[in-house]
């Protein structure tokens, strides 16, 4: 870890969490791969019994809200995510996700829907649809 670089974990809070593919390559451009990632988060949520606030798959990087699951910290619900993602996606690249991801704790109502709104509006900001609901990667309802 870095130096400086605290985690907190285990703190009762919400996660924003944003991990970016390899050398921020666009590797979530296609329906197939984005979902198998989508699929693979679910299975991972479940297994784990999370619950994810909200997401976005841009094509480069996620973001994930989400909250501490009961049995297992967030570093260890993402090693896991990750690693079945690369299993199946991976091929012959040298890795499909960065090994590091960016951590902030979320408390407070408006704190928590000023995240959500950020993940939702992400494609939007990136010009990548009009408006949130066109976007289908995302958990945006």
């Amino acid at each position: 870890m870095p130096y400086g670089l605290k985690r907190y974990q285990q703190a009762e809070s919400l996660h924003f969490i944003t991990f970016s593919c390899y050398e921020r390559k666009p590797y979530l451009t296609d329906s197939a791969t984005n979902e198998i990632v989508e699929a693979t988060l679910e299975r991972t949520r479940a297994r784990h019994d999370a619950c994810i606030y909200a997401y976005v798959l841009m094509p480069e990087h996620v973001h994930l809200l989400m909250n501490e699951p009961p049995n297992i910290l967030v570093a260890m619900f993402l090693k896991a995510f990750k690693q079945e993602v690369s299993r199946k996606l991976k091929g012959d690249r040298k890795q499909f996700w960065q090994t590091r991801y960016f951590d902030r704790n979320i408390r407070g109502e408006e704190s928590m829907s000023e995240v959500i709104r950020y993940i939702h509006r992400n494609p939007v900001a990136r010009a990548l649809v009009a408006r949130p609901e066109d976007y289908r990667w995302s958990s945006y309802c």
